[in-house]
């Protein structure tokens, strides 16, 4: 297997097995491959592997059992996300026992406003992608997404984006680019006249917002958004490792 130098081997490694575990490749629940089998199957060392594994049972998503091996938490399909995987909304809607599905609202290109800027590290007025998305849990409205994207970063047209699909792929098809991190901001707000538009329940009544920065390689920005979420449909239960 071969590996990117932007980031260590262990983080890569990490990455890997956590988006096995995600795709059910390792199930909640059952023993994963050794450390000496993952550390031939990726061509590492043993302690690469190690630091990778430690990684993951920090956050909680699987458990190291002495003499015995190490097991993906059975527990995981409890929570709705896990710390650092706020901003995938798909994941989200899932782990509330909801089918997802993703409607396309609008894309536009603008100057971004100085706040934008700031967050995303680029100058006042510089262009950036406003991309609007609504997510449904079942065919219920339960999420409106408004991120911004700086323009600069974009590989193809503009109007070739398809907004329907999940923001790994919109960032790894339309930017050459790959989510690393981020960071979520979770606040109560009220419902205004935009998200009331395309959410149920009514204006004025409490809602959780997600305020999120999207960073890439070299710990860059390369998206920031507000998410509308609908807490009467979806809850928010989080896992995380306890020490």
């Amino acid at each position: 297997m071969v590996f990117v130098h932007t980031k260590t081997v262990s983080n890569q490694v990490d990455e890997i097995l956590l988006e096995r575990i995600r795709e059910g490749m390792y199930l909640p629940g059952i023993r994963m491959p050794s450390e000496s089998e993952l550390s031939d199957e990726f061509g590492v060392s043993r302690a690469t592997v190690r630091t990778a594994l430690a990684k993951l049972a920090a956050s909680g998503i699987i458990l190291r059992k002495q003499g015995d091996g190490t097991y993906v938490n059975a527990h995981i399909h409890e929570a709705s996300a896990q710390f650092g995987n706020l901003w995938d909304l798909v994941q989200l809607i899932e782990g509330n026992g909801y089918k997802p599905s993703i409607k396309f609202l609008t894309i536009e290109k603008r100057p971004a406003c100085e706040k934008e800027a700031l967050v995303l590290a680029i100058d006042k007025g510089e262009d950036v992608i406003c991309l609007r998305r609504l997510f449904y849990a079942d065919q219920q409205p339960v999420i409106f997404a408004d991120n911004v994207i700086p323009y600069s970063l974009l590989k193809t047209p503009l109007e070739s984006i398809d907004g329907s699909l999940h923001i790994r792929e919109i960032f790894r098809n339309y930017f050459n680019q790959r989510i690393v991190f981020a960071i979520t901001d979770i606040r109560s707000t009220v419902m205004d006249d935009l998200a009331g538009s395309y959410l149920s329940g009514g204006l004025g009544r409490s809602i959780l917002q997600l305020q999120v920065v999207l960073y890439g390689r070299n710990n860059l920005p390369i998206a920031t958004g507000v998410n509308i979420f609908d807490d009467a449909i979806l809850r928010l239960s989080l896992a995380q490792a306890w020490f």
